[in-house]
């Protein structure tokens, strides 16, 4: 694996780091990390780009040490979002920059797609479904009803997540669980879960994670001051054309649920169901992710 360089970047409203490989003066490609995970979640994504003359970089995103914990202590997808695009502006992304969102990563790329001032030129979301289009009206009422009860078992996690105190002091226990559930058969995790645990060093990093959990049911967890982008972050249509993929076999996103919303996606989208990939296809089924997003990136 090549060894990434060490980024700090001085936001006006947040000091990030982050991972990076490639030419300085390459094509941008963000990559957003989810939960629980790390930015060295894109350790084979990173170098596969580099050598193809992209400057990848991988926030830790707010939260997530070494990157501060949010001043204002919001983890709204709005300002996840305004991180990706002060990020876009801090580092020099021209009008061919790329996003490439997993998880909340892929939340943070559905809620750009939607934003009619969205600076990247290509978004990519992983292991998501788009939410627009699993609302009521979409003519797919039978099928969603059919994938729920097994969704609502599979994402236990998040209501439990929602208490405070206790479920920071059992993410030594839950966070190898949904490691173990949401991979297929035979990946390890070992090196993943090492790089989790230095980033949630502290009970207020490990606070900050939740809280991403906690400001999607609780609207007071968020600042006025993300309020605009936050219109945008769960229910729009998206506006830029996208790949999203979605593992064939993930542990946390029912594939039903993550097929059945991309009837919105604008002409020029793609979408692929990974055979074989778990909610971390990008570490389970690099070559492929590698190939899917080289193909739409640069076609």
């Amino acid at each position: 694996m090549t060894a990434p360089e060490r980024l700090v970047v001085d936001l006006p409203h947040l000091r990030v780091e982050a991972l990076a490989w490639g030419p300085a003066e390459g094509r941008l490609m963000l990559c957003l990390h989810g939960y629980p995970d790390s930015a060295w979640t894109w350790r084979h994504l990173g170098p596969h780009f580099a050598d193809k003359a992209f400057r990848v970089v991988a926030p830790f995103t707010r939260g997530y040490a070494p990157t501060q914990v949010a001043p204002d202590a919001d983890y709204g997808i709005g300002a996840l979002m305004y991180d990706a695009m002060a990020l876009h502006t801090a580092l020099g992304g021209d009008a061919d920059a790329v996003v490439v969102g997993h998880d909340w990563g892929g939340l943070t790329a559905n809620g750009l797609a939607a934003h009619p001032d969205n600076p990247f030129e290509k978004v990519v979301s992983m292991g998501v479904p788009l939410v627009a289009g699993l609302k009521a009206g979409s003519g797919r009422g039978r099928a969603l009803l059919r994938a729920l009860p097994r969704q609502m078992r599979m994402s236990w996690y998040i209501l439990f997540q929602q208490l405070p105190v206790v479920s920071e002091r059992a993410l030594d226990r839950v966070i190898p669980k949904l490691w173990r559930d949401w991979c297929p058969p035979g990946y390890d995790p070992t090196a993943d879960l090492r790089h989790v645990w230095e980033s949630l060093p502290t009970h207020r990093h490990r606070t900050a994670a939740l809280s991403y959990y906690r400001a999607a049911f609780r609207p007071l967890r968020r600042t006025r001051s993300h309020s605009d982008l936050d219109r945008y972050a769960i229910g729009q249509i998206p506006r830029t054309p996208m790949l999203v993929m979605h593992g064939g076999v993930d542990g946390a996103i029912d594939p039903r649920l993550g097929a059945l919303g991309t009837h919105v996606l604008p002409q020029g989208s793609r979408h692929h169901m990974i055979d074989g990939a778990g909610h971390f296809m990008h570490l389970d089924k690099p070559a492929e992710v590698h190939r899917l997003i080289g193909d739409y990136v640069v076609g």
